[in-house]
């Protein structure tokens, strides 16, 4: 399930990621690759030394936090700090891979299995030319290139990629989460039914059947989730 959700950041928040960014000093993008996907990876961002990743990471996690619609995509159970990169000039690329499914946490908190992958577009896309990503899934290729303070939400299981870019800079944040519910499958499907339950809401109220068949989600819910 691929969705995209607009204005996470909201002006100043991303006003504020920008400025942070323009101050920060990049690293190479190997830091973070596994073996195959160091092949192909190109790019720049931020060390787990960076000066103001903190400040980043506060940010962006914190516009996450009242997000309806990020928390109903992905049912998070455990977030990954959110990293920074960098296309531009000769670091502008990475080829098709699929990210890890474990990775450890960076504070030495363990381990978090990757379900769902998350990138946040930090620059207006008029300021550069190509560096879309491209998600790779049973109807085809996906190319996704949004408005800066915009996130697409998709499965850590695709394979997917950023083209170059040819012209000025893409920056973004990236992250992957837990999911409180393992299978896509059942995830798409408890999206599906609380979209539609806020579209009965809207439209008729909370009748008694919009009633039960919140209870049928929250069951649902409750079968499939591990809090």
């Amino acid at each position: 399930m691929l969705i995209t959700l607009p204005d996470v950041l909201n002006p100043d928040e991303l006003a504020q990621a920008q400025a942070l960014l323009a101050r920060s000093a990049w690293a190479g993008g190997e830091i973070t690759a596994g073996l195959q996907a160091a092949q192909v990876k190109n790019n720049r961002q931020l060390a787990e030394s960076a000066e103001h990743l903190p400040a980043l990471r506060r940010l962006v996690l914190g516009a996450l936090s009242r997000n309806a619609g990020f928390f109903t995509a992905a049912l998070p159970r455990r977030i990954y700090p959110p990293l920074f990169n960098s296309y531009t000039g000769a670091t502008n690329c990475f080829g098709n891979h699929v990210d890890g499914a474990v990775r450890p946490i960076p504070d030495g908190g363990g381990h978090l299995r990757t379900d769902v992958s998350a990138t946040l577009f930090l620059s207006d896309p008029a300021d550069y030319d190509g560096g879309e990503l491209v998600i790779e899934d049973t109807f085809g290729d996906h190319s996704i290139k949004l408005a800066a303070g915009s996130m697409v939400v998709y499965p850590s299981s695709s394979i997917h990629r950023v083209e170059p870019v040819t012209r000025g800079e893409r920056q973004a944040c990236f992250l992957w989460l837990e999911s409180m519910v393992r299978d896509a499958g059942q995830r798409r499907l408890l999206y599906e039914m609380d979209m539609a339950l806020l579209a009965l809401r809207r439209d008729i109220g909370d009748t008694a059947p919009v009633v039960r068949l919140t209870g049928t989600y929250h069951n649902l819910l409750r079968q499939w989730a591990e809090a």
